[in-house]
Order: structure tokens, then C-alpha cells, then sequence
């Protein structure tokens, strides 16, 4: 009996591997284009967290983790998506390619868009309304839901590739503490793997997303701590303005003290640890229609 032991060992990780990475797949099946090589940093892909049907509201959110456009922190990660399980909304855990690997921008809003765009495409499968796509990113994943929210398109119906003819306009976004600007108050680190080390000033001003709010700007949750000591917190309080100017609805919080990348505000699964933004979202996400 105990020759046996190892190889039943063996088959029960490899049951557990496959229930991982099962519910893992690329953007694009063929290779994303603009790709720098074949590894799997060159391999921007999607994972589906998806809520009890008994709790399934048929809302879903596309979420991109921070990391300075350098990593990926899955804290702001699949986190993010087991709390939105938990309320009844989908998440998607985005892995979209970064400067780190030699990539620039448009390559990570490339990835976004697809995202959503898949997201859309295979909503049936899924269970999702079609009309209840958000995005929610943090720190520098922030910035690239608030590069989407600002940069969309409607799809092009001509195209071969039918998730190419879904739109990428969120109908939401969540902005946790978020690098909003690539100007004065930016964070450097951030802007640099996105844009290189000499970006012209019409790039910079192209991904200033507080530049580029108008009236068809989705509807955006946003928090930020006070003394946030990387990510200044007029990052927040401009986009805002700028949401209000365009007559688009907000929520904003400021809080007056806590790290940057507090994430949900506790690593343990107990929602009382949270933090307090996790309970103002989720009563604004009611409002929007993406929680019961």
C-alpha cells in the first residue's frame, strides 16, 4: 500500500494545479499583439472568480493590480475578486503586460480593453449582464482603469474577431488610490514604465486621465488616504473635480491616515478587519446596480 502513496500524492496535486489555472486563459488565443516574445510575461491573460450562483447578481468587474506598472500585487488582486464574490459580483482578475518586460503604453490599455471586451463576448457563459461590465484597479492599476474610463471605444463591428466588436467603455470604474496624473503630482516610478524616460508633453497630457474626463465617463467610486506617501492624494481629488465638471456621477473618500497599497485593509478573509472603503463601496455599488 505504500508504493501507492506517492503516486496518490502525486495525482492530488495535480487535481489541485489543474482546479488553479483551469479558470486562467489568455486574451489572446493566437498571441497579443505587439508581443515582445512568448513568455509568460509577454502573455497578458484573465482569471475568473466567480460569486456562488445562489449570491450572483450577473454584475462582473475586471480588476488590474497595482505594482507601478512594474508588478503585480495580488493583495489588489485576487483579493479584490473573492470580496466581490462574496457580494455577488464576478471578478477578473487582469494580467496585463508591463514596463518591466519592455512593454509602453498603448500596450497595457490594450489589454484593459480586451479585457472588458472578452468579458462582454463571453458573458452568456458566465452569467453576466452584458451592461453591468466595471473595472477597478489600484495605485498604478489604477491609473489604467482610469486610462479605460477615459480612453474607451464603441468596438469595430467590421472586425473577424468577434471580441473585437464588443465595447471597452466600463460601466463603471473603481479607483483605490489611484496614479491618476502623469504630470507634476504623478508617481514617477509609474510614469516611467509606462511611458519611458522622455515622454513628450502630448503624451504626458494623453495619460493625465483628470484631462480627459467628458460627459460619457462612466460613473467612479474613488478613495485615498491623506498622507499617502506615494501616490499624492490630489490624484483622487482632481479626478473628482474633474468627474463633477463633466457632470458625471462620484463617490470620493479621503481618509486621513493609512499606507499605500492598503489594499482591502486586512490579508485575512474577515470582513470585520476590512477596510471602512470596502463598506462605502459596496453601498454605492448598490446604487449602481451591481449588488443587491
Amino acid at each position: 500500500m505504500k508504493r501507492f502513496l506517492p503516486l496518490l500524492a502525486w495525482l492530488c496535486w495535480l487535481s489541485t494545479v489543474s482546479a488553479q489555472t483551469t479558470n486562467t486563459f489568455p486574451l489572446w488565443p493566437d498571441g497579443a499583439p505587439g508581443a515582445l516574445g512568448t513568455a509568460d510575461r509577454d502573455i497578458p491573460t484573465l482569471t475568473v472568480f466567480l460569486p456562488d450562483p445562489g449570491k450572483a447578481t450577473g454584475a462582473a468587474m475586471v480588476i488590474c493590480p497595482g505594482g507601478g506598472y512594474g508588478g503585480l500585487a495580488d493583495h489588489e488582486g485576487k483579493s479584490y475578486a473573492l470580496w466581490l464574490n462574496e457580494q455577488g459580483v464576478a471578478g477578473f482578475v487582469l494580467k496585463y503586460r508591463l514596463g518591466s518586460a519592455g512593454y509602453r503604453h498603448p500596450v497595457m490599455l490594450q489589454d484593459a480593453a480586451r479585457a472588458v471586451r472578452l468579458v462582454r463576448a463571453r458573458a452568456g457563459e458566465w452569467k453576466i449582464d452584458t451592461h453591468r461590465v466595471g473595472i477597478m484597479g489600484s495605485s498604478a492599476g489604477g491609473h489604467l482603469a482610469s486610462t479605460l474610463v477615459t480612453h474607451f471605444d464603441s468596438g469595430n463591428p467590421e472586425s473577424t474577431d468577434l471580441v473585437e466588436r464588443q465595447s471597452s467603455r466600463p460601466d463603471l470604474g473603481i479607483l483605490c488610490y489611484p496614479v491618476i496624473t502623469m504630470g507634476e503630482k504623478t508617481h514617477t516610478g509609474s510614469r516611467r514604465n509606462l511611458l519611458g524616460d522622455s515622454p513628450s508633453p502630448e503624451l504626458i497630457k494623453l495619460l493625465s486621465n483628470e484631462l480627459q474626463i467628458t460627459k460619457s465617463t462612466p460613473p467612479c467610486f474613488l478613495f485615498h488616504t491623506a498622507d499617502d506617501g506615494a501616490v499624492p492624494v490630489e490624484n483622487s481629488i482632481d479626478f473628482a473635480r474633474a468627474l463633477r465638471q463633466a457632470g458625471v456621477p462620484f463617490d470620493l473618500h479621503i481618509y486621513q491616515s493609512g499606507p499605500h497599497g492598503i489594499g482591502l485593509g486586512s490579508r485575512d478573509s474577515d470582513p470585520a478587519k476590512y477596510h471602512p472603503w470596502t463598506k462605502a463601496c459596496s453601498s454605492w455599488l448598490k446604487i449602481q446596480g451591481f449588488v443587491k
